[in-house]
């Protein structure tokens, strides 16, 4: 089979395809050919020897994906060959075919494209953990999502409208973004980019809220702005930080979040994966029900067949991409 191979750790642009033997399943363990794959961020440090992970070298990148099962290990009787499953690894989705365990394979239900059943993948699941279980987000709340232009924040605009947010909040840079995020679930849009950030988006939350700020903050971006969303909370609001796509992690101020009483939660979604697979399995099936439903629907901004995939992780680097960049591995 095909795959993006990574021998060394090294910047992404000096990764290439390679021919690989097949996988073969152990117990509870099933093969899966794949149609699409998810392109996130956290590739880029995988590749690179940066994340808090590093595979085993030889190896291919990618978390996510959705397929057709083409073998199954002993043991394994929730799928046979030909069902069509999306799934969630630590590694190994850009590949024309990918061993995962059977407990982190999701049946598609009927009407999601491989495409979008890829796209519902990381970026969805962490929103949805983000939100619901870190932040506990309870109906009329409002909600300040940082980089709502990206996967996991128009994610997280989406999911937190179907879970009830009384108000939800795009923080994005430029006018083509914004246009897009009111399209997807933002009620209204606050400017990242704008001078005077520190004070002008406590200003501007304070006076879309009457005065009352932002209960739940996502955060997938960190640097300039996370400072400026920890001001425009509400009393005992919640921040969640789950990224740092600006390349600059955050100091936090203890004595700011005693005078508030607000917390600063983190979140690395795949030890809920790794520790708590009926919980994913439960979360993955309600997203599935919501895209069923038309209450969310990722908007896939770029399709890239898998030889491409360092113009997609290219493209995310530089923050050219609106929503989800899918990698075409197979014909659907």
């Amino acid at each position: 089979m095909k795959a993006v191979w990574v021998r060394e750790f090294a910047p992404f642009e000096t990764v290439d395809i390679a021919e690989v033997p097949d996988p073969v399943p152990g117990p509870g363990e099933v093969v899966v050919d794949v149609v699409a794959a998810e392109v996130n961020y956290p590739d880029i440090l995988v590749i690179a020897g940066k994340y808090q992970f590093k595979p085993p070298l030889p190896f291919s990148p990618g978390k996510a994906a959705a397929g057709r099962v083409s073998a199954v290990g002993a043991g394994v009787d929730a799928f046979m060959p030909g069902d069509a499953v999306s799934l969630q690894v630590e590694y190994g989705a850009y590949a024309e075919k990918i061993i995962v365990r059977a407990e982190n394979c999701f049946r598609l239900p009927p009407g999601i494209p491989f495409d979008k059943a890829a796209a519902l993948g990381l970026a969805y699941q962490t929103a949805w953990f983000a939100l619901k279980d870190r932040a506990a987000i309870q109906p009329g709340e409002v909600v300040l999502v940082l980089g709502a232009s990206g996967g996991v924040g128009m994610a997280s605009l989406q999911v937190a409208k179907a879970l009830g947010a009384r108000l939800v909040i795009g923080g994005v840079r430029g006018k083509a973004n914004a246009e897009l995020v009111l399209r997807y679930g933002a009620d209204h849009v606050i400017e990242l980019g704008d001078p005077g950030l520190h004070s002008a988006l406590r200003a501007r939350i304070q006076s879309l809220t009457d005065g009352h700020g932002a209960d739940i903050v996502v955060d997938p971006v960190g640097g300039d702005a996370h400072a400026a969303a920890l001001r425009a909370l509400a009393w005992c609001g919640r921040m969640v930080v789950v990224g740092f796509t600006s390349g600059q992690i955050p100091t936090i101020k203890a004595n700011y979040l005693l005078v508030k009483n607000i917390a600063v939660i983190g979140l690395q979604w795949s030890d809920y994966r790794d520790r708590t697979p009926v919980r994913v399995a439960e979360a993955q099936r309600e997203l599935f029900a919501l895209c069923q439903q038309g209450r969310i629907d990722p908007h896939i901004g770029r399709r890239l067949p898998l030889d491409r995939f360092s113009e997609a992780l290219r493209t995310l680097r530089d923050g050219g991409v609106q929503g989800k960049i899918i990698l075409e591995v197979r014909p659907g």
